[in-house]
C-alpha cells in the first residue's frame, strides 16, 4: 500500500473513530482505542489492560477503552501517523519513536549507561526534563499523559557478549534511534533498523545476529529459543510515554478528562511497580528454558562497557541538546568523566 493510499484509510478509519468518540453522544460511550506493539503479558501490556479498567470503573461506563497489543492495529512505522490522524486515540510508543517524528530530545533515554537505577531515572521523568520534554510534542498534536518504566535492557546474540570487541561485525537489530545506532557501531556492531513485530522471524532466520531489551520482551516475543546467549549489559534503558490525540483530548469534558487523568495516575503506578519484578520474573524463565545461557559480566568487564559506549554522549550532544545531556547529569549525578 503506497503512503497516499494508507494516509487515506486512516482518514477514513479516523472519521469512524471520531464517530463513536465525540464526546456529545452522550448516551453512548467515548472510545479510547489504544495500540501497542507489544504482547499483553508484558509490563507495558498489562498496564495498558489496567488503564482499561480503572478509566472505564472511573468513568462509570462513559468511556470504553479498546486496547489491541501486539502490533494488531498498526506496527511501529504506523501508529504515530494514525495517532496523529486520529484514527486511534492512545499510544505507548517507546522513547525511542520521538526522534523520527522530529522530537529528538527524547533520545536522551537513549543514550548508552545514562541511569544506574530507577531511582536516578525518575529524577528526570517526574521532574523538569521529563515535563519539557511532553511539551515538545504539542506542536506536533500530540499529549504527553505519562511516562511507563519497562527496564534495562540486555544482549542477545548466537555467541557469547563478554566484552566490547565480542559484538564486533554483529548485525543487530535496534529501534528507529540514530543514539542507538552510534551506541551499536561504538562496539563495532552492524546496527539494523527494524519492527518489533519483524525482530523474532530475521533472528530465526539470521537476517539480524543479536538485539537488546528487556528481559520481558526477550522472553514474552520467544527470542530466547533463537538466541544462545543472553548478557546481563544494563546498558541501556527502555521505557514509554503514553500519549493521545491532542484534539481528541481537549475536546473530552473535563469531567470525562479528570477520571481519565485519575486512571492514568493509578495505571502509571502499577506499570512501574511490576517492571523489575516482570524482568527478573521473565530473566528465571528464560534461564529455566535452558535455551539460552546467562552471562553475568564482571565489575571490570562492566567498566569497559561502558567506557566503549559513553563516547556516544558527546556524539550526540549536538542532536539531543548539551544542555539537556548535562542537566540529566546533574540531577542523577552522573559523572562520566569517571570512566
Amino acid at each position: 500500500m503506497t503512503r497516499l493510499a494508507r494516509r487515506s484509510v486512516l482518514a477514513l478509519a479516523s472519521a469512524a473513530a471520531l464517530s463513536l468518540s465525540v464526546p456529545a453522544l452522550a448516551q453512548s460511550p467515548i472510545v479510547i482505542k489504544f495500540s501497542h506493539v507489544v504482547a499483553q503479558d508484558t509490563p507495558k501490556g498489562k498496564a495498558a489492560d489496567f488503564f482499561k479498567q480503572k478509566a472505564e470503573e472511573l468513568t462509570k461506563g462513559r468511556v470504553k477503552v479498546e486496547v489491541y497489543p501486539n502490533s494488531t492495529l498498526y506496527k511501529d512505522k504506523e501508529e504515530m501517523e494514525a495517532l496523529q490522524l486520529g484514527a486511534v486515540q492512545m499510544l505507548a510508543p517507546s522513547l525511542a519513536k520521538f526522534g523520527p517524528l522530529g522530537a529528538k530530545e527524547f533520545e536522551l533515554f537513549d543514550l548508552p549507561y545514562l541511569f544506574d537505577d530507577y531511582d536516578q531515572l525518575h529524577k528526570v521523568t517526574n521532574g523538569p526534563v521529563g515535563k519539557s520534554l511532553f511539551k515538545k510534542l504539542e506542536s506536533k498534536g500530540i499529549i504527553g499523559l505519562a511516562y511507563w518504566d519497562n527496564g534495562f535492557k540486555v544482549m542477545s546474540a548466537n555467541k557469547p557478549l563478554r566484552n566490547p570487541e565480542d559484538m564486533k561485525g554483529l548485525k543487530m537489530r535496534i529501534q528507529s534511534s540514530n543514539v542507538l545506532d552510534a551506541q551499536m557501531r561504538a562496539v563495532g556492531a552492524l546496527p539494523q533498523k527494524m519492527a518489533f513485530s519483524e525482530v523474532y522471524q530475521a533472528l530465526q532466520t539470521g537476517v539480524v545476529d543479536g538485539t537488546e531489551n528487556p528481559p520481558s520482551n526477550l522472553y514474552t516475543q520467544k527470542m530466547h529459543e533463537v538466541q544462545k546467549y543472553v548478557t546481563l549489559s544494563d546498558h541501556g534503558y527502555l521505557g514509554y510515554a503514553v500519549i493521545v490525540n491532542k484534539k481528541f483530548w481537549e475536546g473530552l469534558p473535563a469531567d470525562i478528562r479528570k477520571p481519565l487523568e485519575d486512571a492514568m495516575e493509578q495505571a502509571t503506578r502499577y506499570a512501574n511497580q511490576i517492571a523489575k519484578v516482570e524482568n527478573d520474573q521473565a530473566l528465571e524463565a528464560v534461564r529455566k528454558s535452558g535455551k539460552s545461557e546467562i552471562i553475568t559480566l564482571t565489575p571490570e568487564q562492566k567498566k569497559a562497557w561502558k567506557k566503549a559506549m559513553l563516547k556516544v554522549h558527546d556524539q550526540m550532544a549536538d542532536r539531543i541538546g548539551k544542555d539537556l545531556i548535562q542537566q540529566v547529569y546533574k540531577e542523577t549525578g552522573f559523572d562520566p568523566k569517571k570512566f
